[in-house]
């Protein structure tokens, strides 16, 4: 019974993870990007100007601000880390050329889920909600649908992503100084947890600070390794693309596997689609 539920698992999970949401996701990508004229990259300049109108919201409202920052600590954090070293492994250099393209096409998706959630969210006490399960109850009328999202995101976040990131973080912990798993995560479940019971204000206020100063020390070693290594920099774009196009690769059947690796990193890192955004 165990091993039939193991495959049974498996066979879903390779039929929704590695064929249909590939499909659907990469498909809506690319009808939004064309049916928007490119909007990811014709309105950077606006996306950019929007951003320094102010960067602390009013008593009920997150400043644009705070609404980038809590989509970039979302977006970025040790699954960008350890998903894309699993994927170039799995896939090879190729798979990051992938990544990018991704990155690029579903960003429009990502732009089509914050802009619905804007139009259909409601106004209440504190402040207002809004999201996928709204726009499917006023906009497709379909409240049933939008219950059902609700209860499926809840379970796979509060259940599955959170128990990733939670397992990544205190397995470096314990890698790196050795202290005990369970502590950490019990530290790591309290003090999250101050925070999000304060309410979207409280989680907009330290995504504010907090996504400052993790992008820049993330950008900032990034470019420290890419300047200690500056020499070695057109060889590595050189076999990154290769490795995406390359005959090489075409006749040893790896360029589906960067592709596939590529294309699945970069679908759940930027979370288009999830209805998270």
């Amino acid at each position: 019974m165990q091993q039939f539920l193991l495959d049974l698992v498996g066979a879903t999970n390779d039929l929704l993870w590695s064929k249909l949401l590939i499909i659907m996701l990469v498909a809506c990508g690319l009808y939004f990007t064309f049916k928007l004229k490119f909007v990811q990259v014709r309105m950077l300049k606006e996306m950019v100007r929007v951003l320094m109108e102010g960067r602390t919201g009013s008593k009920d409202s997150v400043s644009p601000f705070q609404a980038f920052c809590i989509g970039m600590a979302a977006r970025v954090g040790t699954g960008n880390i350890t998903g894309i070293a699993i994927a170039i492994a799995l896939g090879g250099p190729g798979a990051v050329f992938w990544m990018w393209i991704i990155a690029i096409i579903s960003s429009a998706t990502s732009f089509i889920e914050s802009t619905l959630a804007q139009v259909y969210k409601v106004k209440d006490k504190t402040g207002f909600r809004g999201g996928p399960s709204y726009y499917m109850e006023k906009g497709l009328n379909k409240r049933w649908m939008g219950v059902l999202f609700s209860i499926l995101i809840t379970l796979s976040f509060g259940l599955v992503f959170n128990s990733v990131q939670s397992n990544t973080v205190t397995i470096a912990f314990e890698n790196a100084f050795g202290t005990d798993r369970l502590t950490v995560g019990i530290i790591m479940t309290l003090a999250f947890a101050a925070i999000i019971f304060g309410g979207v204000q409280r989680i907009a206020k330290l995504a504010e600070y907090k996504v400052v100063i993790l992008a820049v020390l993330y950008l900032g070693i990034a470019l420290f390794v890419i300047a200690m290594n500056i020499t070695k920099l057109p060889e590595v774009l050189s076999l990154i693309v290769q490795n995406a196009f390359g005959f090489k690769q075409i006749a040893g059947g790896s360029i589906g596997a960067a592709l596939m690796n590529g294309v699945k990193r970069g679908l759940y890192s930027n979370e288009a689609g999830m209805g998270s955004a």
